[in-house]
């Protein structure tokens, strides 16, 4: 569905360009749920940003079902990419349903009057994350969890086939977290999504994602099935501490007995 090759991802400082990630080769398929893991600061944000087209790649090139990204409209990416980010939206005199009805955007009209279509593909997005209840509230009225449903819900009435997400459950309770994580596994594999998200859950991660991308501290990129990565050791490659050790066992961090 979406491929990288030779893929440089970085910024400019002050006419300097630092790169973070170099020669990615990195495929993201439909029916899939992808966990992109890896300490503050080693690039996730900027990889995200580059795959959904919302900034340019530093070199390399980035194709979706063999079309280059770099050509596309944001119309076009649009229809393509859902993208669900860390920023809370300063829309809490929305009902939920009006912020879900803006993910048709897309595909509406110039005057982005919602036909009736529209209206339905919404109500099926808000069923899907388990928000019907809560359709005609305001989002100021909601809790953390269920404003990230929503936001979810929004992407999903998008009906892209692709979905990228930021952080999605770092400011959630745990089993705000839980909930999302299966959520997400269940539209890659019911919905035939290809769903790509960064977190420092690693538990959730490595308990439900199909594959992983791993940002090692040499800021190289790990990827391949789930399983394999964690029997291969390179978990313990994320990060550059001997105070910290990846516990195979509870499938999670711990620190490091001395």
């Amino acid at each position: 569905m979406l491929r990288t090759s030779q893929l440089d991802v970085g910024y400019v400082d002050r006419g300097k360009t630092v790169v973070l990630l170099s020669s990615l080769e990195l495929t993201l398929e439909r029916g899939r749920l992808v966990a992109l893991l890896g300490q503050n600061g080693a690039g996730k944000s900027t990889l995200l940003r580059a795959l959904t087209g919302f900034s340019q790649p530093l070199a390399g090139r980035i194709t979706i079902d063999g079309n280059d990204l770099a050509t596309m409209s944001l119309r076009e990416r649009s229809r393509l990419i859902g993208l669900v980010s860390t920023d809370r939206i300063a829309a809490g005199g929305l009902t939920v349903t009006e912020l879900v009805e803006l993910g048709r955007q897309p595909h509406t009209g110039f005057l982005g009057r919602l036909s009736s279509d529209d209206h339905r593909i919404v109500s099926e997005a808000l069923d899907l994350v388990g928000m019907t209840h809560k359709a005609a509230e305001h989002l100021a009225q909601l809790s953390d969890g269920e404003r990230q449903k929503v936001m979810v819900a929004r992407a999903l009435a998008q009906q892209t086939p692709i979905i990228v997400l930021d952080e999605p459950t770092a400011f959630l309770d745990v089993a705000s977290r839980i909930e999302t994580m299966q959520l997400l596994r269940t539209l890659a594999t019911e919905q035939n999504k290809a769903v790509l998200l960064s977190t420092h859950d690693v538990s959730q991660a490595l308990l439900l994602a199909h594959e992983l991308w791993l940002i090692t501290t040499q800021r190289t990129v790990l990827h391949g099935p789930t399983q394999q990565l964690v029997t291969d050791g390179a978990m313990q490659q994320i990060f550059d501490s001997d105070r910290v050790t990846f516990d195979p066992a509870i499938k999670d961090f711990v620190a490091a007995t001395r």
